[in-house]
């Protein structure tokens, strides 16, 4: 089931007042405030009045925002509110999206958790510092090994070139050899010494690496699915912008999110709902390939990236996939019992289409949210841009 459809949402207003009559609170004022013509009195290189504009008006959709939902004013929830209110990050704005249809109100707990879990496949700066200072000092022992093997090759040189000098000479034949043995055996177990050194180091290298290596994967991979997370899909999306451009292919991105899904974790229990997206991850990503790339973009919600589709070829293959899960019969392993058919809906859109990918994910995003307010279990086409 596919359709094309488009959306567009309401700025808010009236922070700049509120500001306003609390700032004349504290000083004591009682007068209304001046309006301060700012275009006239505007530094060389200072923001034009429509930029100053956009800013103010932007101020007053997030104190809007944080005031109707009686949200502290604090450095979260202004970031969590600029990211919903100007789309800069699409998981938030899902997130909230979800959270106001369900219950119509956040709160401060609810935004810190969110915080949390969109931090929680980050590479903390602490292990990073950790392991970077760990490389420093495998290098700075590699490099002592190295000047002390250089000199230690030296030294033996120029002994022996000296012992060799007098048994050219043929005096004291017996004493010179002796001193050459001696000379040799130290320099062999110097030798010795270094190599016991540097197998170590290639040990603790190699476990660095191994580190290095389970770090990375922490980064980029959803642990429950096995799928690259947002991090990953973020950079996999930048790399195949520039390949379809360089190669002159399509691009299309799909949003596809699992119908109902607080349903089925309220009525199977949240074991049973990992099992459920872990089971929709394999069927999408049983098309992924290396023109296809399929991510865990957050909760519930995956992205699919198509090289080489159009935006409608696109829409039949994620249709393929939609109607292969809701023709179905899942049960729950717990208790055998048959669930209620599982489905998703998904929002396709042409990422070429747009001058900034991040504008071709909210378009996808827009109509996945009008294929679930039309019915879910379909995939809709974005109209493309304005």
């Amino acid at each position: 089931m596919i359709g094309a459809h488009s959306s567009s949402a309401s700025p808010q207003h009236g922070l700049t007042d509120r500001l306003a009559r609390w700032a004349k609170g504290l000083s004591g004022r009682t007068d209304e405030p001046e309006e301060v013509e700012i275009t006239a009195r505007a530094r060389p290189g200072a923001a034009s009045s429509r930029e100053i504009n956009r800013r103010r008006q932007l101020y007053a959709d997030i104190g809007d925002f944080l005031f109707a939902h009686d949200l502290d004013l604090t450095p979260t929830n202004f970031s969590v509110a600029l990211d919903y209110l100007t789309g800069a990050n699409i998981g938030v704005e899902k997130a909230i999206r979800a959270v106001m249809m369900e219950r119509g109100k956040i709160t401060n707990g609810w935004i810190e958790a969110l915080a949390a879990e969109q931090r929680a496949d980050e590479v903390t700066p602490e292990s990073l510092a950790t392991m970077l200072d760990k490389v420093e000092e495998n290098l700075g022992q590699f490099t002592g090994l190295m000047h002390e093997s250089r000199k230690s090759a030296k030294d033996y040189g120029a002994a022996l070139q000296e012992q060799a000098k007098d048994l050219a000479s043929g005096t004291d034949g017996e004493p010179v050899l002796a001193r050459l043995v001696g000379l040799t055996r130290s320099m062999v177990e110097k030798t010795r010494a270094v190599e016991s050194q540097l197998r170590e180091n290639q040990k603790q290298t190699q476990a660095l690496r191994s580190s290095l290596e389970s770090a990375r994967r922490a980064a980029e991979q959803d642990h429950l699915t096995g799928l690259p997370n947002r991090r990953a899909f973020e950079g996999r999306l930048r790399d195949e912008v520039a390949l379809a451009l360089s190669t002159r292919e399509p691009l299309s991105i799909a949003f596809c999110d699992i119908d109902h899904f607080k349903t089925i974790n309220d009525t199977h229990g949240h074991d049973t709902g990992d099992r459920v997206l872990k089971f929709v991850a394999g069927l999408l990503a049983k098309v992924s390939d290396d023109r296809c790339h399929v991510a865990r973009h957050g909760g519930e919600e995956f992205v699919m990236l198509f090289r080489g589709k159009t935006a409608a070829e696109t829409c039949e293959a994620v249709d393929d996939v939609r109607e292969d899960l809701a023709g179905r019969s899942l049960v729950n392993r717990t208790n055998g019992e048959r669930m209620d058919r599982v489905s998703f809906s998904a929002g396709v859109a042409n990422v070429l289409a747009y001058d900034d990918p991040r504008a071709a994910l909210k378009a996808a995003d827009r109509a996945l949210y009008l294929a679930k307010e039309h019915g879910r279990n379909r995939v809709y086409l974005a109209a493309g841009p304005e």
